[in-house]
């Protein structure tokens, strides 16, 4: 099977999300699409499986041109997609949520669960995808999840399968795995296009790589013929530092100590079991683990987001368990979240006025009860520039920027100010790699001017490359407090699984 994108055009008000792109995958081929958030990656294959509908272009299987209404139709054409955020019933079983709104009947026209639980296992063992057809998928690992994914499309006879960003949470062991399953795809004949924004992976495993940046196909090349840095360069449109600069840390009194700290999750169970660690002034302590074992209650719980069951946090000295987030913020803490929609921003409010939302009371934007309207705007017309967030005027809501730009916004916020202590819970979700260069540049540099920092990121490459410290987070505990330039990816990975560090340092 053959598939071909041609001149496929995306508007949405005031954004050209994707701009006559052609883009083609066949039959035992995989094929990368490499891009930053917002470079229209995931806009283009919500067109190719129905989501959206094309302004401009067509699609042709096999040199036929189609049209999907829906995802029935894509699906009904052969084309599968895994999405970034899995479709399942967590109560559901495996065999019940992959044969979903394919039911196979018996004669007798009742539910023939034998018989789709029989294909499963054969889709499975085919494909070296090891999935459990009865195990419940709330009980699974998003590895193991994810899997059930892959065979739900292929039991629907999927012959070109999308995979958007399918290694964002997994382990090195999984996304390893999770290769192993896409090269027994390929030899079988099966098309993949392989969504991402890593660069290693892209080299590892794709035939041919495509680039987009800011809605169009900026370059097409193979990984014999590029490297990581030209493909960086491809991204951004200029050459980037992939490198993170940094000397030995300096560090000094604790700023953050966390004592026996227990939090619970909207269910009412322990999402944070017990956790201690201290986080010296002039260090990066990062925290590593599978999104989902505990670190986003940790973090809401230091900036006062979460009550706490139990146990402490001080900042330099000052019991703040039980803080609200402005009093957190006024001990000198800085907080990148992890959802920039729901705790970051203000959707309805201006750029202008949410690049000073939690200073807005002060001098110099305020004289005395009066904001000073003119400050707010010279400040944040400064930070813009600084941070390149890119938008014809800082007065616009902030809903219409990107993504990566909205983080841009809280980034510029919480760095352009002294702070103690600064909370970066995924910092650099949805940047590009030459805006991410500078933040982790800003990072740094605010550890060497004395501040302690919290690193917090899914992106284990990431925490390896600025944190001093490794903490590894697994099912709300903290299984090893490792040094990043001693210790291998590898072995962190098998922490980040629920290996604990006398087992790793035995193996």
């Amino acid at each position: 099977m053959k598939l071909e994108l041609r001149g496929i055009t995306k508007r949405f008000p005031g954004v050209l999300a994707n701009d006559a792109i052609d883009l083609d995958v066949s039959g035992g081929e995989i094929h990368a699409l490499l891009g930053e958030n917002g470079a229209g990656k995931t806009t283009l294959m919500n067109v190719l499986y129905g989501l959206y509908h094309a302004d401009e272009g067509e699609v042709l299987i096999d040199g036929t041109p189609v049209s999907f209404e829906s995802p029935r139709d894509a699906i009904a054409a052969g084309i599968g997609m895994v999405h970034q955020h899995f479709m399942l019933i967590p109560v559901f079983t495996v065999t019940e949520n992959v044969m979903l709104g394919v039911e196979e009947t018996s004669v007798a026209g009742l539910l023939d669960r034998r018989e789709a639980r029989r294909r499963v296992e054969e889709i499975s063992s085919r494909y070296g995808l090891e999935v459990d057809p009865d195990a419940l998928v709330e009980d699974l690992s998003v590895g193991a999840q994810q899997r059930v994914e892959i065979v739900k499309a292929l039991y629907r006879d999927a012959e070109i399968l999308i995979l958007d960003e399918p290694t964002a949470v997994l382990t090195p062991q999984e996304t390893r795995e999770l290769f192993g399953v896409m090269g027994s795809l390929q030899e079988s004949g099966k098309g993949i296009i392989f969504i991402t924004h890593k660069l290693k992976e892209v080299l590892a495993i794709a035939d041919r790589i495509t680039v987009l940046r800011r809605g169009r196909v900026v370059g097409s090349t193979t990984p014999e013929e590029a490297d990581e840095a030209a493909l960086a360069s491809m991204m951004v449109g200029r050459d980037v530092r992939l490198e993170v600069e940094k000397g030995p840390a300096e560090p000094q009194a604790p700023v953050l100590e966390v004592e026996d700290l227990t939090v619970l999750d909207d269910r009412g169970q322990a999402a944070v079991n017990g956790i201690s660690l201290e986080v010296r002034a002039g260090e990066v302590l990062g925290v590593a683990g599978v999104q989902g074992n505990g670190q986003t209650e940790l973090v809401e719980a230091i900036t006062g987001l979460r009550a706490v069951d139990a146990g402490r946090v001080l900042i330099k000295g000052e019991d703040l368990t039980r803080a609200s987030p402005r009093h957190v913020f006024a001990a000198g803490v800085g907080h990148i979240p992890e959802d920039r929609i729901r705790d970051g921003l203000v959707a309805d409010f201006s750029i202008a006025d949410n690049l000073v939302l939690n200073q807005y009371y002060l001098p110099p934007l305020a004289r005395g009860w009066v904001r000073d309207d003119e400050a707010v705007l010279r400040t944040a017309e400064q930070r813009k520039e600084a941070y390149d967030i890119r938008t014809p005027s800082v007065l616009a809501p902030v809903s219409t920027l990107s993504g990566g730009n909205q983080q841009k916004v809280i980034v510029a916020r919480e760095l352009s100010r002294e702070i103690a202590l600064l909370v970066a819970s995924q910092p650099t979700r949805g940047l590009d790699v030459g805006s991410m260069a500078y933040i982790h540049e800003q990072v740094i540099s605010a550890r060497d001017g004395g501040t302690a920092v919290l690193l917090v990121s899914s992106e284990l490459d990431e925490v390896l490359s600025v944190s001093d410290r490794v903490a590894v987070m697994y099912r709300g505990r903290i299984v090893g407090m490792v040094d990043p330039a001693t210790i291998g990816r590898e072995e962190i990975g098998l922490m980040m699984a629920g290996a604990n560090a006398e087992q790793v340092e035995g193996s």
